[in-house]
């Protein structure tokens, strides 16, 4: 007899739309008759490991809409990398627990979290239907035309980019801001969306996906400057040299590692402030000024499109639609239909788990320091309604009397 018990968890890094996933399983699956409880795990697979759980089942419908329109994790999240050892005590967890149904709101690692479960599942012969739900602001998911929360968070680079431009139109000088994403450009891409007029920043985008060089990013800088008096400068935090080196660790004197021994690149902002000092120092420019991104686009509230929420929801559901009718494990993906429209399909977690995507050489101009239009008309539907705008004013001379 079925114990009618599922478990959804958050994992990485929160987003502005993740919250609307959650609320999609924990509301899809309360209209299935045979599911008996719902909960949830706090701080993702630690939490499963701990058994720290919490019963869904009884939060109220209301609360759950106001939750799910609430940036970042609800339930919490990790940063834990689950190895196959780890993954066997989630198992034993769930096992214990009588859970048939597991969901996990992630990216890249968390759907190798769920293919590995799904894997033990299957050999000890223990019916567990595994989902993995797609999240992720770096838009890194294989598989997918796109992935909920970058779309938020590229509003916010877009809107942002668009503000900085503004600032540095009138008091002219040069401005680098810094973006996340270690492998993949797409949100520092998102800066050209909030371009309007042909001479408005970002006029440099610098990828991971092409190799940076620090002579010819000065070159570029001095072109700019000095066809327009100015430069603003879009960067991603992952940008590196032609042997992979992260440029962040060449031009700092020490640099941080993470857990996993990668360079510390989010929520420091020595990117940004070395790349000025190398500007000022080899250029003469006074007026350089720099800013790192850093969390803020992940869970910024009031900046959140529309498209994105929706989705979010969306994918949670169909995931449990496809637990509930289907008869195997899987990632949902979004495929994009049409002009502008979706369709949700179940793909193997294998085709997924543990790949990044990176963006498509149609995105990426050929000087390799701007996006094409082609990216721009991707990105333009996600970004949602109510896009703001900026005007100038349209001035008109008056003649010099006392210098002309």
């Amino acid at each position: 007899m079925s114990s009618g018990k599922i478990l959804v968890a958050q994992g990485g890094g929160p987003t502005a739309v993740i919250n609307q996933s959650l609320a999609g399983v924990v509301l899809e699956a309360r209209r299935f008759r045979d599911v008996t409880r719902v909960y949830g795990a706090m701080h993702g697979v630690r939490g499963i490991v701990n058994e720290d759980f919490v019963d869904l089942t009884r939060e109220t419908s209301n609360n759950l809409e106001l939750v799910a329109a609430t940036p970042s994790s609800a339930l919490g999240s990790t940063r834990d990398k689950p190895d196959m050892k780890y993954c066997e005590e989630i198992f034993k967890v769930l096992r214990a627990h009588q859970i048939e149904q597991f969901y996990y709101i992630g990216g890249n690692d968390s759907s190798d979290t769920v293919r590995i479960v799904s894997e033990q599942a299957q050999q000890a012969g223990y019916p567990l239907r595994c989902m993995h739900i797609p999240k992720t602001i770096d838009n890194d998911l294989v598989g997918n035309d796109h992935t909920p929360g970058f779309p938020s968070a590229a509003r916010f680079v877009a809107q942002a980019f668009a503000g900085a431009n503004l600032d540095n139109a009138a008091l002219p000088g040069v401005y680098v801001g810094v973006v996340m994403g270690r492998h993949a450009g797409f949100l520092t891409a998102a800066a050209a969306l909030g371009k309007k007029f042909h001479d408005d920043g970002p006029h440099l985008i610098y990828l991971p996906e092409r190799v940076f060089s620090l002579d010819r990013f000065l070159l570029d800088v001095k072109d700019v400057y000095e066809r327009y008096g100015r430069c603003v400068i879009a960067v991603s935090e992952g940008i590196h040299d032609a042997s992979g080196e992260a440029i962040a660790s060449l031009l700092a004197k020490e640099v941080e590692r993470d857990a996993h021994g990668n360079v510390q690149l989010s929520g420091t902002g020595a990117l940004a402030d070395l790349l000025c000092d190398e500007i000022k120092a080899k250029l003469g420019i006074k007026r350089v000024r720099g800013d790192t991104f850093g969390y803020l686009q992940r869970s910024f509230i009031g900046c959140v499109s529309d498209v994105d929420q929706r989705e979010a929801r969306e994918v949670a559901e169909k995931a449990v639609q496809f637990a509930m009718w289907g008869d195997r494990d899987g990632s949902v993906a979004i495929k994009r239909t049409g002009f502008y429209s979706v369709d949700y399909e179940l793909q193997a977690l294998q085709a997924v788990a543990g790949k990044t995507r990176v963006m498509e050489d149609e995105f990426i101009s050929a000087s390799g320091t701007d996006v094409t239009d082609a990216f721009r008309l991707y990105l333009r539907p996600l970004l949602g309604s109510g896009m703001p705008d900026a005007f100038r004013l349209r001035p008109a001379p008056v003649e010099k009397i006392l210098k002309r």
